[in-house]
């Protein structure tokens, strides 16, 4: 057996270093510059397409596929799963269970980034934990102050006008966000509901701080194989 684990979080890296004597080749999209390096053999960049992606399984003997990219990651995944049941090839997705709110949290839950603008009145500070690649979708936001923090440096200035980039590479500690929410002046935080222990750190700031959180719903879950522990997703490799 070949797996092909596609990579790009702190989870598929678990999976991947408690594979050992498993022959595993990870793939990563290559969003971020300088990704953090897998123990095993990994390829960088996207396949060319559904085509691209076809022939890849092809020449490189993968017979059995576990995604484990980013819950957003939506594209990625539906793509992947519709040629693995045309191939007749094993298919799993980990899926790791999102963020429910605690007390005190202040969370509203949003369909789309463009719905912010709806709850954030003018001249606030807002901070987007959403990545770059959605960003133009908060054009929007007129009248306040963006800062949208990514990894790596920009190579392109802000899309719109009020915004900032921030730079800064995770795990960031609770007390490390409680500090920079507190010195930027932050009076909203706008996530997706990624799930997940580390990336969690400043939600828990945003409720010590009494910030407004705006929660951008998770994708609907698709119709083939998901788990949601790496123990499970462990289990699924070991029984092919």
């Amino acid at each position: 057996m070949t797996l092909l684990i596609l990579a790009g979080t702190g989870d598929a890296k678990r999976i991947v270093q408690a594979l050992d004597g498993v022959d595993v080749v990870a793939s990563l999209a290559g969003a971020t510059r300088s990704p953090d390096e897998l123990p095993v053999p990994t390829r960088v960049g996207g396949f060319g397409g559904a085509e691209g992606f076809r022939d890849y399984l092809s020449e490189a003997g993968i017979t059995a596929v576990l995604d484990a990219t980013h819950p957003y990651a939506t594209r990625i995944t539906a793509r992947t799963a519709a040629i693995c049941a045309e191939l007749g090839m094993p298919f799993l997705q980990y899926l790791r269970p999102g963020w429910a709110p605690e007390p005190g949290d202040q969370w509203t839950e949003i369909a789309h980034e463009e719905e912010a603008a709806l709850h954030v009145p003018p001249g606030a500070t807002v901070f987007l934990g959403t990545g770059r690649q959605t960003l133009e979708r908060f054009a929007n936001l007129a009248g306040c102050r963006v800062i949208c923090r990514q990894i790596d440096p920009p190579t392109e200035p802000f899309p719109f006008e009020g915004g900032e980039f921030l730079v800064g590479r995770p795990p960031f500690s609770v007390g490390d966000e409680v500090e920079l929410f507190k010195r930027l002046c932050v009076d909203c935080l706008v996530v997706k509901n990624a799930g997940g222990a580390a990336s969690r750190t400043k939600l828990t700031a945003a409720r010590q701080l009494g910030i407004k959180v705006l929660m951008l719903a998770r994708p609907s879950a698709g119709d083939w194989p998901i788990v949601s522990t790496v123990d499970d997703a462990l289990d699924w490799v070991r029984a092919l």
